[in-house]
């Protein structure tokens, strides 16, 4: 029944003109009516018309947009850099300029992270092979961790910052 209702769905954008529930929208996207609602409120889908009863009114563009949305974020765009990247492609300018130096950030940042990562590793490594060697240790909790002699062993950051990030992280 499903599949059926999808088929349709699939149909009406056909028509020239053709607007959109934000339940078919979701539907057809495969991203919900929250997503949605969120990237409409943060900017990267624009706001839609609306029908007399309050009802979101898109057209088959949006789904256009929203695949473009769905492979930035998988390239590991962030939404406000989304959001740049469309804006300047609606003043007619190519936006392949900065999606590249964004691109060339993000690869820098990941090498560091991954330099990070290969330190942070060996250190792990050479605290097991201690506490291999080691055994059993008295402690309170656990010897092992409570008489390590690994200083200030930073995990490495969970995601990549891009500059604006950096700079407002540097100020904290």
């Amino acid at each position: 029944m499903k599949t059926a209702q999808r088929q349709n769905n699939l149909k009406r954008t056909d028509a020239p003109g053709t607007s959109l529930k934000i339940g078919e929208v979701a539907q057809m996207s495969g991203i919900g009516i929250e997503a949605l609602r969120f990237y409409e409120r943060s900017g990267v889908l624009g706001k839609p018309p609306r029908m007399a009863n309050g009802y979101r009114l898109y057209d088959e563009s949006v789904l256009n947009r929203l695949a473009f949305i769905k492979k930035a974020q998988t390239l590991g765009f962030s939404l406000d850099e989304i959001r740049r990247i469309i804006a300047e492609s609606q003043t007619g300018e190519s936006p392949c300029e900065e999606v590249r130096e964004i691109m060339r950030r993000r690869l820098i940042e990941l090498d560091e992270r991954m330099r990070e990562m290969r330190r942070y590793r060996k250190e792990l490594a050479a605290t097991l092979s201690i506490w291999d060697e080691q055994g059993i240790a008295d402690g309170d909790i656990c010897g092992l961790i409570e008489g390590t002699e690994i200083g200030d062993v930073k995990q490495p950051a969970r995601r990549v910052l891009n500059k604006k990030d950096q700079v407002k992280e540097s100020k904290n």
